[in-house]
């Protein structure tokens, strides 16, 4: 029966691809959405003064060049498309015949080794946002989008260090099995599976949005079939092969993307004749990036020209320049990777300690050495493509290195170049794809594993009601995620990921080391840490930079309004502004009607934190909370029960055993 409905799926999915290709290519937008909105840029002060580089003669101003376009032979990416899919459907009918028990679909049966689930990991973490995003960010400010980057590999240190291996030997499933474990279970397990439910929500949605405007823009195919094709495939995954099927998607599409990354380096590198010095004077002596980063400063007061601007590429300042909030953020991804509830769910995958931590260790190298990849794709794409010729495609750089690939690849012949896109868009499809579906299988997990059968059903359920709750419950999560991905098309998603960060950094993190490490911590403790660090975390989110201000907007507008009037007056008689001015002129007159009299979601006019992300505030809070929530209400019980826990977590003792598969 189950491989008949998988055939079933699959032909719901080669269905969906058919209607694509019948249907007329939607105009997609060319805005920074077009992938999980990650790369939003921050909020900040003036940029620090440009470093005392030595003053060249300036270099001669960039010849124009025509608009740039990115489109993928649709026929050739499809196909593509098709292989991908064939083979992850084919991992699916394979792991749904291994798939019988609740451990078999939560954690694969224990029995994925460390390197396997270090690759799985990294598949998860390395999301669209990671791929397109930050060597967008690279690409047009240079050093600081590697410095974002850096963020997420140091990440991993906290989970290699706090979490991995007492995580894996004090839980089963789930967040909840972790608090739970010497606190009251069913009030924990219910407010930890809401705030799990909340983070995935706010992750997947973003995700989501980024398939639907990713395929919209690259192949034509239209936004609400993309959607729905992304939902049925992450859903046939997760139903039916569990976290077996999820794993080995996340391992397949890793190698795909570190095979495209490392293929597009080396033609990288080829054009810099392996010379890594030569790499960066390029990078200082391009016209067009010295252009770019003229511009950039400009706005700051700053003046740069010639080889001072490029070196100033080189430099940091350029994109964040507000060091409270550059701490900010560095907190939320250093602590929220550690609480992220489908990160967390890996290390139950795993037989014993000792495959946890090699597992976050391999992780840690593979996305050390994927992030080297995208620098030199970002830089590489400076050079080759430029921030101009980027920005005419998306303005928030998202399709920099789709751009880089076409390009290089058409210089070896323009088939290779089809070829060499068609292949990064459906390994950025497969991306998603695979980080969908680990965050529907969390918050299915914490619906079913600990709502469902731990508090309505006190822990009495079989194995047989136990697997077909969670199928029952992946089958909902992943239709309200098809559901939210429709309605949230012309949404602003950029919050989202902020707030997934938020969430897993202020409320899940304090009091997961807490439970782990604090013999007085108790379930008022994990009640007050979850329910004030979640609650903060959103509200100073839905306060800040992150969320749209009209007013705000129709000021921007009006200030354009105010400079191209005035250029107009300065005119001959009966001249006129060029085509682009007039155009951005009308469109400013536009926004500036339709925004002067608006708020924002929450009624301001102007945001009341600065912060785009809260962590230095609302992580503190978390643990607070979290502290005078426990001794506030002591519990004799929780602190008679952390000797076990203690033993468990550090020798494994209680832990079921791997299944052979």
């Amino acid at each position: 029966m189950t491989i008949k409905n998988i055939i079933i799926a699959t032909g719901l999915v080669l269905s969906v691809a058919a209607a694509a290709f019948a249907e007329e290519p939607s105009k997609a937008s060319a805005g920074s959405n077009a992938v999980s909105a990650a790369t939003a840029p921050s909020a900040g002060a003036p940029a620090v003064a440009a470093s005392a580089a030595q003053t060249q003669a300036p270099a001669a101003a960039p010849a124009p060049a025509k608009k740039r376009e990115l489109k993928a032979d649709k026929t050739i990416t499809l196909t593509m498309f098709a292989v991908i899919i064939g083979i992850t459907l084919g991992v699916v009918v394979w792991a749904a015949r291994h798939t019988k028990t609740a451990a078999d679909f939560y954690a694969a049966g224990g029995g994925i080794t460390g390197t396997q689930n270090g690759w799985a990991i990294a598949g998860d973490y390395m999301s669209a946002a990671s791929f397109l995003g930050i060597s967008g960010l690279i690409s047009l400010y240079g050093y600081d989008g590697f410095m974002y980057s850096v963020g997420w590999l140091v990440a991993y240190i906290t989970v290699l260090l706090i979490v991995a291996e007492p995580c894996r030997n004090a839980g089963k499933y789930t967040l909840g099995d972790i608090l739970s474990f010497r606190t009251e279970p069913k009030p924990v397990r219910a407010v930890a599976a809401i705030s799990t439910v909340a983070v995935s929500t706010f992750y997947l949605t973003a995700q989501m949005v980024g398939a639907g405007k990713l395929m919209a823009l690259l192949v034509g195919v239209p936004y609400k079939t993309a959607i729905v094709g992304v939902g049925i495939l992450m859903v046939g995954y997760v139903v039916f092969g569990g976290m077996t099927a999820t794993t080995w998607v996340q391992i397949i599409k890793a190698g795909l993307l570190m095979s495209g990354a490392f293929l597009l380096s080396v033609l990288v590198l080829a054009k810099a004749g392996f010379n890594p010095i030569g790499f960066f004077n390029d990078i200082v002596n391009s016209p067009d990036v010295q252009d770019h980063v003229s511009k950039l400063v400009l706005k700051d007061g700053i003046t740069l020209t010639g080889t001072e601007a490029g070196q100033r590429f080189l430099e940091p300042g350029l994109f964040m320049k507000a060091p409270l909030d550059q701490i900010s953020l560095g907190m939320a991804l250093v602590f929220g990777t550690a609480g992220m509830p489908h990160i967390l769910m890996r290390f139950f995958t795993v037989p014993t300690a000792q495959a946890a931590r090699k597992s976050v260790i391999v992780a840690m190298w593979l996305i050390g050495l994927f992030y080297v990849l995208t620098t030199l794709l970002g830089f590489g794409a400076a050079i080759h493509v430029t921030p101009q010729g980027i920005t005419q495609v998306d303005p928030g750089g998202n399709m920099a290195t789709l751009l880089l690939a076409q390009q290089l690849g058409a210089d070896i012949a323009p088939i290779v170049g089809d070829l060499f896109l068609a292949f990064l868009c459906s390994v950025a499809f497969a991306t998603i794809l695979a980080v969908v579906s680990g965050l529907v299988l969390a918050a299915s997990a914490a619906i079913a594993h600990d709502i469902y059968v731990n508090v309505i059903k006190d822990g009495h359920a079989d194995q047989h009601e136990q697997v077909m709750a969670a199928r029952i419950t992946s089958l909902v999560v992943g239709a309200v995620g098809i559901v939210i991905g429709l309605m949230a098309e012309k949404a602003n998603v950029a919050h989202l990921v902020a707030l997934a960060f938020a969430v897993a950094s202020s409320g899940n993190l304090p009091v997961v080391i807490l439970s782990l490490f604090w013999k007085k911590f108790n379930t008022a403790g994990v009640i007050s840490g979850l329910v004030v660090g979640t609650v903060a975390s959103i509200g100073l989110v839905m306060v800040s930079p992150n969320m749209t201000y009209p007013k705000v907007v129709a000021a921007g507008a009006q200030k354009v309004i105010t400079a191209l009037e005035k250029k107009q007056a300065a005119l001959p008689m009966g001249a006129q502004l060029d085509e682009k001015d007039a155009k951005a002129l009308a469109k400013a007159k536009v926004d500036y009607v339709k925004n002067k009299d608006g708020t924002s979601i929450m009624g301001l006019d102007k945001p009341i934190l600065t912060l785009k992300n809260p962590g230095i505030i609302s992580i503190p809070l978390g643990f607070l909370a979290a502290i005078f929530g426990a001794l506030a209400f002591p519990s004799r019980r929780s602190e008679e029960m952390f000797d076990e826990i203690y033993v468990r977590q550090n020798t494994g003792i209680g832990m079921a055993k791997a299944i052979d598969h």
